[in-house]
């Protein structure tokens, strides 16, 4: 077969047209590109497929789905839309969250954690912003780019992960809001308000990228407002408490274990981050791509984890024994919330409470959205489903995950944090590696082969390297059902966590070393 010429269909071919998603071979010859059988029966067929993809088009809604974005498809927006998305998707209540664990989960004092929210983010944001700029120069969904790591094979398993991580993002960050609603009206079950943003949620993803971005461009107005008008109210109530900094081993296993839930929460964007900036013109600057990317992240996870850390200092006053340790025991972080606002304010009080539980929307747009795509990437029968379709699937099972662990959700967190910095530092490692030693720079990618398994990378260090990096997150772990032997070397009874630190250099070191064989053996 000769090589692939770079002329695409377009994806509004009327039926007559030739089939969407193809390319030609140096005889004429038609190659069905990643979807285009499911694309082919949209414009021919009479499938389900067929007739769901012709009906969704009616009402608007996005039928692409992990194929590459031609430049003639971009948008003209204004590079502002990539800040402005992770601006929105982060002043949310789940980030405040992540800022009030400090104390009730970690007992650190007020000043070690602001420096570690303050360090560890920008650390953690540093690969979401990177990757962010491979979008515009390739169009290639994040999944679909990591082939150019794992492999076209190898990649499935980093897919699965991605999916259990959007899923599990979903299910942690929907019981904040749930709890929220809860805070305002206790006759109203957990399960309610999960279903309530759940269903908010996939009405946005369903229409897709366009939508989802539209709605993130200015849903942050109301919260950062709301986040403005907690801030003076528990300024105004006198209730902060400078909580002293420990020290010893003891402090040193809590600030690690923090510190690997903050980087969790940071880097969580990573896997899908050239998901939003696939329709960004080919010509626009990497740097702008990098630096919007990057302060869209950065100002909302310091601002609101710092005002959470702050908020939940009023926890320990009086031994426990006020109104902001009483709602937080009774409602989670809905409950502090509801201490800081409702008794000065009332019901603005109350209805601000409801605006920072629709927020939610705004966090877990990008995550049911970037798992219909990773779930395209599995094999070419669930390419043939719909993306908006296993959107649909996606909100199910996360719902399902979410109402059982409602009542659970101080330790669902930390522990799903942790996990999440686990496995996104070794993606991270051997991502990183191989674009710098192996790809050395941009130059290095032919995007023109994201399809062709015969000259993408094998894999196979990739994987022994992913499993590498397993073997580092054990070893370093601090989990509550398990501790590491170094794990436990670094803190007291429950040890301090440094699984995200030993997976990327157990990682990135392996991949070096095996990807210098197997491409010195297979030539790619």
């Amino acid at each position: 077969m000769g090589a692939f010429s770079k002329k695409q269909a377009d994806v509004e071919a009327v039926p007559s047209e030739k089939p969407v998603y193809g390319t030609e071979n140096d005889s004429g010859e038609y190659i069905p590109d990643e979807g285009a059988v499911a694309a082919e029966t949209f414009v021919l067929g009479d499938s389900w497929y067929a007739k769901t993809q012709r009906l969704a088009g009616k009402f608007g809604v996005e039928q692409r789905g992990i194929e590459r974005v031609p430049s003639d498809e971009r948008d003209t927006a204004h590079i502002s839309q990539v800040g402005t998305m992770w601006l929105s998707a982060n002043m949310v209540v789940s980030s405040f969250a992540i800022g009030a664990l400090a104390y009730p989960i970690f007992f650190l004092g007020f000043v070690d954690t602001i420096l570690i929210i303050f360090f560890i983010n920008l650390l953690g944001i540093i690969p979401v912003a990177f990757f962010s700029t491979f979008g515009p120069r390739f169009g290639l969904r994040q999944m679909v780019l990591s082939r150019f790591f794992f492999g076209y094979y190898g990649v499935k398993v980093v897919a699965v992960f991605n999916i259990l991580a959007c899923v599990g993002w979903s299910a942690v960050n929907v019981i904040v809001g749930a709890q929220l609603f809860n805070a305002v009206n206790s006759n109203m079950p957990g399960w309610a308000g999960i279903i309530l943003i759940a269903a908010a949620t996939f009405l946005i993803t369903l229409f897709g990228y366009k939508v989802v971005h539209t709605y993130e461009r200015y849903s942050w107005i109301p919260c950062f407002i709301i986040f403005l008008i907690v801030i003076g109210e528990f300024a105004h109530s006198g209730n902060f408490s400078n909580i002293p900094m420990g020290v010893g081993l003891s402090e040193a296993g809590s600030a690690l274990s923090f510190a690997a839930s903050v980087f969790g929460f940071a880097t969580g964007w990573t896997s899908y981050a050239a998901d939003y900036t696939v329709y960004q013109p080919v010509s626009r600057s990497r740097k702008s791509v990098f630096i919007w990317t990057y302060a869209g992240l950065a100002f909302p996870l310091l601002f609101t984890e710092m005002l959470g850390a702050a908020v939940a200092t009023a926890v320990a006053a009086n031994g426990g024994n006020n109104v902001y340790n009483d709602g937080y025991q009774s409602s989670g972080i809905g409950g502090l919330l509801a201490a800081v606002i409702v008794p000065p304010l009332g019901r603005f009080g109350q209805f601000c409470l409801v605006v920072l539980a629709l927020s939610i929307i705004a966090n877990n747009c990008p995550n049911i959205y970037s798992v219909s795509l990773s779930l395209q990437l599995l094999a070419r029968v669930s390419q043939r489903v719909p993306r908006f379709v296993w959107t649909f699937i996606g909100t199910l099972i996360y719902c399902a995950i979410a109402i059982p662990g409602y009542g659970h959700f101080q330790s669902v967190l930390e522990n799903f944090m942790l996990l999440i910095a686990y496995w996104l530092a070794i993606y991270e490692g051997i991502a990183v590696s191989e674009h710098v030693f192996y790809k050395r720079g941009m130059t290095g990618y032919d995007p023109s082969i994201y399809m062709d398994k015969d000259k993408l990378p094998p894999g196979i260090a990739a994987i022994i390297a992913f499993c590498f990096g397993i073997m580092g997150a054990i070893l370093g772990m601090a989990q509550v059902w398990f501790t590491g032997p170094i794990g436990k070397l670094c803190g007291t009874t429950y040890g301090g966590d440094v699984g995200f630190e030993l997976a990327f250099g157990f990682a990135s070191t392996s991949y070096t070393v095996l990807r210098y064989f197997e491409k010195k053996h297979f030539g790619r």
